[in-house]
């Protein structure tokens, strides 16, 4: 989580922890605020050249290819990409000019082979530096700040406690990285959805940069629940039984585009972000929810703080004590929390989780009886103890309801 965003140390955490990027400092109600995103994790790029790449720009229906819109395709151009270079290294040019940044120039080939299980296991090393931001100004109706909340480990098989959860990698120009998400329904495709939520600065660099690469979603990520020391030496089969997801669609809001940064509560009112994905290897026709077998309904309805009994978090926490390779859960009665008068107030709930956690899903049982997806972990404080996420109202519905649009006749 970001410190005020991505990850637990200054938001990125290079493991997904936005930590303002990603950790949030401790707040006091009335002082000067540092924080850092949780959701990032990240580790050195050994492996990024070696993928042979995949042919991917000539369909878009779970065949595991993913088209690429002449209007993409000439965008690319003018920036000067070549697909076929791209696929093969020359994403890991970042240089400022080439960094496609706008809401339609995401652009994410499938590279086979890239995400290894040795990969994926070293975007979880977490990133030990801490990006600080000072954050003063209006706090609005922040609530005092709630007494930590140990995370709880997930039992596994993750497929049958938390079918739902899993991670999301990618790469930036620190490196690997990895935050968590939640498999959501799609009102387009009832029962058959290819959606995934997790947080904006998971997949976008915010008001500094642009779009993340090789952006690509695990489901029920080393699902047996192996220590870190078992995990090391395991296969792809092991830590992705139910395989590797790229996105081919990614939506953040354009607020997070505009005042997100590394460091800092900029943004993090509009941290969330939906990405369709479709499967590497493609072959059964299966959608992501058909294959883990459960999709989270979103509700953008949500009580008000004071009104919602408890909320649930869930993810893969990296920054120590943690490693990364475990899931984990909070549950705590949410306060509130407000970082700018002007932007809506966010959620805010006791928990040890750090970076890494970024982007995974809040939880609460609505009055039907059933779970609803309500936010999902943004920031948190430079010491961890506790996180906050973004309610989810209009502007979050815009962001979900265009990703399923755009699939619909698919």
């Amino acid at each position: 989580m970001r410190s005020t965003r991505p990850s637990f140390r200054s938001r990125r955490d290079r493991g997904g922890h936005r930590r303002t990027s990603p950790v949030l400092a401790a707040v006091a109600l009335v002082s000067v605020m540092a924080v850092t995103a949780t959701a990032c994790n990240s580790g050195d790029d050994k492996a990024g050249g070696q993928a042979s790449a995949s042919a991917t720009d000539t369909g878009s229906s779970g065949d595991g290819k993913i088209k690429i819109p002449d209007d993409i395709r000439q965008k690319l151009k003018e920036h000067g990409i070549d697909i076929d270079k791209w696929k093969h290294g020359a994403w890991k040019n970042w240089n400022k000019d080439d960094w496609l940044r706008e809401a339609d120039e995401f652009i994410n080939p499938i590279i086979k082979g890239l995400w290894d299980a040795d990969r994926m296991r070293r975007a979880n090393d977490p990133d030990k530096s801490v990006d600080k931001n000072d954050l003063s100004g209006d706090q609005g109706v922040t609530d005092p700040e709630p007494a930590a909340v140990d995370a709880k480990a997930v039992a596994p098989t993750y497929h049958a406690n938390a079918a739902t959860a899993g991670k999301v990698f990618f790469d930036s120009p620190q490196g690997t990285m990895v935050c968590s998400a939640t498999v959501v329904e799609d009102p387009a495709h009832p029962g058959k959805s290819n959606l995934i939520w997790t947080a904006g600065h998971c997949v976008h660099a915010g008001k500094n940069g642009g779009w993340y690469r090789n952006i690509a979603f695990v489901p029920s990520y080393n699902n047996s629940g192996k220590p870190a020391r078992q995990v090391q030496n395991a296969g792809r089969d092991v830590v992705a039984p139910y395989g590797v997801w790229w996105a081919d669609w990614v939506k953040t809001s354009q607020q997070w585009i505009e005042q997100g940064d590394e460091t800092g509560g900029a943004g993090a009112s509009y941290d969330y972000a939906v990405l369709h994905v479709t499967p590497e290897k493609g072959g059964n026709g299966k959608s992501l929810e058909e294959t883990v077998g459960s999709a989270l309904p979103v509700n953008f309805n949500a009580p008000a703080v004071p009104k919602v009994s408890s909320i649930t978090a869930t993810g893969y926490p990296a920054a120590a004590p943690f490693d990364g390779q475990l899931l984990y859960r909070c549950t705590d009665k949410p306060g509130r929390l407000s970082l700018n008068a002007s932007d809506p107030t966010m959620y805010r709930i006791g928990c040890t989780m750090t970076g890494g956690s970024s982007g995974g899903g809040w939880v609460e049982t609505g009055s039907d009886g059933r779970p609803a997806l309500v936010s999902n972990t943004s920031i948190g404080p430079v010491t961890s103890g506790w996180l906050a996420g973004p309610r989810l109202g209009s502007v979050a519905k815009g962001v979900y309801e265009a990703v399923s649009k755009k699939f619909a006749g698919r």
